[in-house]
C-alpha cells in the first residue's frame, strides 16, 4: 500500500523553514571559522595526492563545533620522538551558507561541496584542522532534505605548504617549517615579503626561496620553500640574491638554519644530564670515575 497522498514530508516551504532554523541556530551557537580551499599544484597520479599544496584564499563562515567536552582523538601523546598532538573535531556547516559564502562562482572554486584536504582555521584556539571526511547524509533526510555538512577533521600537520591567504595568523604558519636566515652585507634596497629571491651558483644552478621575513634594521631576510631549478638540494652561498618583484640585489655574508635552531635540543640535554645522572662512587648503579 502506498503512503498517504494527503501528507508529504517534501513540502518545499517546510523544508525552507527547517533550513532557515538550522542556519539561525548555527549563527547563534557556532563560531566564525576560516575555510581554506586547497589548490592542487602538481598532483601525483600514482598515489592521488598533492604534496606541494597551496592555500591562496580564505572565507569566513559560521560553523558549529559538535565536540562539547573538548577535542576528540588520542590527544597528546608522549613518544620517544617527542610530543604528538592528535586532536580531532567535527564541524557542522549549512549547505546553503557554504554555497553562498565559499562555493560561489566568483570565488574560482570548482567544487560543489567541502572537500577532503581543505583546511579549517579555528581562531578561538588558533589551530588549523584538515578535513578528512565530509558526511553529507546526517541528519538522515529529515523532511526529505539534507541541510548541513558534517566535516570530520584532524589537527593539520604542516608539510611545507604555501599559505598566501592574507590573514596574518594563518600565513605565519610557514615560519614553523624549514626557514633559512640570511644576513646581508649592505643596505641597498629592501625585499618584499612574499616575493621570490634567486641566486645563481658557480655550477649554473639557480637556487630560490620565498621571503617570509625582512628587517631593515638588522639586514636579515628569512626564506622558506627553498628549492632549485634542477630539483636537487642546494644551499645559498655568500653571493648575491635578487628579488623577483623588488629587483633588489644584495650580498649574503652568513646564513643560519632557523629550523635546526628551533628543534635541536642537544645542548639542553647535555646541560640537564649532569644533574640527572649520578656517576659518583656512592651510586652502586653508576660508573666509578
Amino acid at each position: 500500500m502506498a503512503t498517504n497522498p494527503y501528507f508529504s514530508q517534501a513540502v518545499r516551504s517546510e523544508q525552507g523553514l527547517y533550513e532557515d532554523i538550522v542556519i539561525e541556530s548555527l549563527k547563534m551557537y557556532g563560531q566564525n571559522i576560516y575555510y581554506l580551499p586547497r589548490d592542487i599544484v602538481n598532483e601525483n597520479k600514482v598515489f592521488a595526492e598533492d604534496v606541494p599544496s597551496t592555500f591562496n584564499s580564505s572565507y569566513v563562515i559560521e560553523m558549529y563545533i559538535e565536540n562539547i567536552e573538548g577535542f576528540d582523538g588520542e590527544g597528546d601523546l608522549f613518544t620517544r620522538f617527542g610530543v604528538e598532538i592528535r586532536d580531532q573535531a567535527t564541524f557542522i556547516v549549512s549547505r546553503r551558507r557554504w554555497s553562498q559564502t565559499v562555493g560561489r562562482p566568483d570565488n574560482d572554486i570548482t567544487e560543489d561541496r567541502p572537500r577532503e584536504g581543505d583546511l579549517i582555521y579555528l581562531p578561538m584556539t588558533n589551530k588549523i584542522f584538515q578535513i578528512m571526511h565530509v558526511e553529507h547524509e546526517q541528519p538522515f533526510y529529515q523532511l526529505s532534505n539534507l541541510p548541513v555538512y558534517k566535516l570530520q577533521c584532524e589537527l593539520f600537520e604542516y608539510n611545507d605548504e604555501q599559505f598566501d591567504t592574507g590573514v596574518q595568523n594563518i600565513d605565519r604558519v610557514e615560519n614553523t617549517g624549514y626557514t633559512l636566515s640570511l644576513t646581508l652585507a649592505d643596505s641597498d634596497g629592501s625585499y618584499i615579503v612574499g616575493e621570490t629571491v634567486t641566486q645563481t651558483l658557480a655550477s649554473g644552478v639557480t637556487v630560490n626561496g620565498e621571503v617570509v621575513y625582512y628587517n631593515d634594521s638588522d639586514n636579515i631576510v628569512k626564506l622558506a620553500h627553498i628549492g632549485s631549478d634542477d630539483g636537487n638540494y642546494h644551499t645559498f652561498t655568500n653571493g648575491r640574491i635578487t628579488g623577483s618583484d623588488s629587483l633588489v640585489s644584495r650580498v649574503v655574508i652568513s646564513q643560519t638554519d632557523e629550523y635546526a635552531q628551533r628543534t635541536a635540543q642537544n645542548e639542553t640535554f647535555q646541560a640537564s644530564n649532569l644533574s640527572f645522572l649520578d656517576f659518583s662512587e656512592d651510586n652502586p648503579f653508576g660508573e666509578p670515575s
